[in-house]
């Protein structure tokens, strides 16, 4: 990771596993979708030592997506999709309704229902 400087405010970093297949095609969209280097991306299947002084698990990131946002707090898997999304001048506004009350709790369910099945899957695969 940088060192942020003075002048410059922290970019968002996200924390992704590219060995799961869906995984990898999730964050390559969205990569493509942000303007220049306004994320960092760290594939946690190539630089697993970056999450220990962070304080998070390996298995906990190849389940679900991470990311620190600019003000340093972490996101968790609908909440980081939604994180990364408001970045998005084009996507942002599907980002909105993912932060209110209601769909925040059902995106948070759906999410985490599919990720631990894809979790389970990649895990029977040997996707790691």
């Amino acid at each position: 990771m940088q060192e942020p400087s003075a002048l410059s405010p922290p970019r968002p970093v996200v924390y992704y596993n590219s060995a799961c297949p869906v995984c990898d095609a999730g964050v390559c969209a969205m990569r493509d979708r942000l303007p220049g280097d306004s994320v960092e991306w760290i594939d946690v299947h190539a630089r697993p030592e970056v999450l220990s002084p962070l304080g998070l698990q390996l298995e906990d990131v190849r389940e679900r997506l991470h990311m620190v946002d600019a003000s340093g707090d972490t996101r968790i898997g609908a909440d980081a999709i939604a994180g990364v999304l408001a970045l998005s001048p084009r996507w942002r506004w599907l980002a909105r309704p993912m932060q209110w009350p209601g769909p925040r709790a059902l995106g948070a369910w759906v999410y985490n229902a599919f990720a631990r099945q894809l979790y389970r899957w990649n895990r029977s695969r040997g996707h790691w």
